[in-house]
């Protein structure tokens, strides 16, 4: 089959510059207010210490821009003994001789500067590939040091600001929305000016009838699950899931906690407000969802079901699709305000009835951004995978994880589609993630 997309072009010199600068003042404005001693902080097994992920964040970037593309000497010698996450094992991090914060700190800012210099000489194609690569690591890691403040329980980062809830809340909404199914090309075309290995390449897949739900799954919705004994009846859980309940003791969603005559309250960074009824769940693993599932009566969707209620527009008729596939769920055009909470320029989620100008052509709401969504599929490869040069971002979990789509509030915009795919293992529950059912 045929499915076309709009080709995005490779951002001017100009635009990189502009990224390269941006990602490094988020960065540092990620961490400004942290003391020194927060930097470090525990030693836990889904958090990095900060004070290392940033000269991380500058060792990336100068290996592949300066070193792979540049041909530049190190601008230190101990950079990858200190800072290659391949071969640095997590759990030492915390015992390396990490330069204090201003050393790390003037690093990253001779990276940069390194970096921005050579954009200037008018480099080959390949070091733009190489910088866009570093800056979207860079985004990464910033929605990362964001799980991180959450799960310490450190404040939110001073600049950012609460949504105004007149202009943001649009109430409930439910109910599901009928694709019909079709041939369908599941991926990223070659037109795109730069994807990751993982999303390569579009290729054709046959999708079924399938009913899914027009928003994520509320915190209203994932209370009565708990109230409803949903964490206490085994037959609701895989046995992966169950064990983890057990082994865990998970009562309830990670940062919510029960006020006796006051309902249910949720934490935010570090901070304790009543749910939001109408805003999505958050902070729910895979496990989780899946047994919310099976309460409801629903299903995960596949990835491929996301996809296609993201990114494809019915055919003529309404039966298949068209040969058009979108790069947002609204259209080609680049996410703004009203289209898709992103790029955390509001602290935190909003109503899932918001935003209806971001719907997909199906009448999905904010499949992209508020909140990331668990699929029902295992992270693998798809058909004749080959490893970018970045050879560790994909290829060590497939079959270890799974999959998550949109993106969430957090998650810079310049970063996603309607291909990305997102994999952590489903035990993790740090993700700003949710999840959005289908029908049995």
């Amino acid at each position: 089959m045929a499915m076309t997309s709009t080709m995005h072009t490779s951002p001017s010199s100009k635009t990189l510059a502009e990224w390269v600068r941006d990602a490094r003042q988020r960065t540092l404005a990620l961490v400004a207010d942290l003391k020194d001693e927060q930097l470090l902080g525990p030693r836990l097994s889904i958090v990095n210490p900060l004070l290392w992920e940033i000269g991380h964040i500058a060792w990336f970037q100068e290996k592949w821009v300066l070193r792979q593309a540049s041909k530049q000497p190190p601008i230190r010698c101990d950079a990858d003994a200190l800072y290659d996450s391949a071969a640095v094992p997590h759990d030492v991090r915390w015992d390396l001789p990490l330069p204090a914060r201003a050393e790390t700190l003037r690093y990253l800012g001779s990276v940069c500067d390194n970096v921005l210099a050579r954009i200037e000489a008018r480099p080959a194609e390949d070091l733009f590939y190489f910088v866009q690569l570093s800056v979207f690591h860079e985004d990464m890691h910033g929605e990362a040091f964001l799980y991180a403040r959450q799960t310490l329980g450190y404040p939110a980062p001073p600049f950012l600001s609460t949504p105004h809830a007149s202009t943001l809340e649009g109430g409930a909404l439910s109910g599901d929305v009928a694709i019909s199914g079709g041939a369908f090309l599941l991926g990223a075309a070659a037109t795109e000016s730069f994807v990751f290995d993982n999303e390569k390449w579009a290729h054709a897949v046959q999708v079924k009838p399938f009913h899914i739900a027009r928003v994520a799954v509320t915190q209203a919705e994932f209370a009565a699950f708990v109230e409803d004994g949903g964490y206490c009846r085994q037959t609701l859980w895989t046995p992966e899931g169950w064990h983890w309940r057990e082994s865990s003791g998970a009562q309830h969603p990670v940062y919510w906690r029960r006020v006796p005559g006051n309902g249910w309250q949720r934490r935010g960074f570090d901070h304790w407000v009543p749910l939001e009824p109408h805003h999505p769940v958050l902070h729910v693993n895979w496990y989780e969802s899946e047994a919310y599932c099976r309460w409801a009566g629903r299903r995960l969707p596949t990835e491929t079901e996301w996809e296609v209620a993201a990114a494809a527009e019915p055919a003529h008729g309404g039966q298949g699709f068209s040969p058009r596939k979108r790069h947002f769920p609204w259209g080609d055009g680049f996410p703004g305000s009203q289209h898709a909470n992103l790029s955390g320029k509001r602290l935190g989620s909003i109503s899932v009835g918001s935003l209806p100008a971001g719907d997909s052509a199906f009448g999905c709401r904010q499949m992209v951004g508020n909140v990331w969504e668990w699929t029902a599929s295992d992270f693998l490869p798809y058909p004749g995978f080959v490893a970018d040069p970045y050879k560790e971002y994909s290829q060590p979990w497939f079959g270890t994880h799974k999959v998550l789509r949109g993106g969430c509030w957090a998650t810079q915009a310049r970063l996603l589609r309607n291909t990305w795919r997102n994999f952590y293992t489903p035990d993790r529950r740090d993700v700003w993630a949710g999840f959005r059912t289908c029908a049995l």
